[in-house]
């Protein structure tokens, strides 16, 4: 069986992570996520929480302290979206896996054995599952919701001119409240085995 690649896009507290690393554990193999950026702040020599904080910021007061001499932040964060998508082809190309996030559906778009998924939840499931899952007050919740569906739409939008929901990037839409992680998980499992012909 020839490599092939799962991706996932998702809405903040719909519990895409969580429903990636199950779907890589049902399907036995790798999972990406965070390891993405400390892979690409450790080829950078960027401190982690700044190279996290350029995926998601245009204007961070660190890096204009780090670069005093004129590489700006937009050089920066350009360049990080080039080293993340050299490592999302690379991990690839190497060995199975699914890959949450980082414009990784629309990096691989083109590729021979890749399925994207997105995964959404109504908003009062997402409220609820940042309290009961993530610890969230429930205001802290509703501001997090709005403020990472945000964040990561702008990132989307400005590498791939498309909206993460965006269907021309997506073969899978999911409910993740109807089945929750493990049923979600599972249904979409047996999408990816009958997609790629897996026993």
């Amino acid at each position: 069986m020839e490599n092939y690649t799962v991706t996932i896009s998702r809405q903040f507290g719909s519990l895409g992570r969580p429903i990636g690393m199950k779907l890589a554990e049902l399907l036995g193999i790798e999972f990406y996520d965070r390891d993405i950026i400390e892979e690409a702040a450790r080829q950078m020599d960027l401190p982690l929480a700044e190279a996290s904080n350029l995926e998601e910021k245009e204007r961070t007061g660190l890096l204009y302290m780090r670069y005093p001499l004129g590489k700006s932040n937009i050089e920066v964060k350009e360049r990080l979206y080039e080293v993340e998508n050299s490592i999302i082809r690379n991990w690839a190309s190497r060995k199975s896996c699914v890959i949450v996030g980082r414009c990784s559906d629309y990096i691989l778009r083109n590729e021979k054995n890749h399925i994207n998924f997105f995964i959404y939840a109504p908003y009062d499931q997402r409220v609820k599952n940042c309290i009961e899952d993530l610890g969230f007050k429930k205001e802290d919740a509703m501001s997090m919701i709005d403020e990472v569906d945000k964040a990561r739409n702008r990132y989307h939008k400005r590498y791939t001119h498309f909206k993460q929901e965006d269907l021309e990037l997506n073969q899978v839409v999911i409910d993740s409240s109807v089945l929750g992680v493990d049923g979600t998980a599972e249904i979409m499992a047996d999408f990816v085995k009958k997609r790629f012909h897996i026993n």
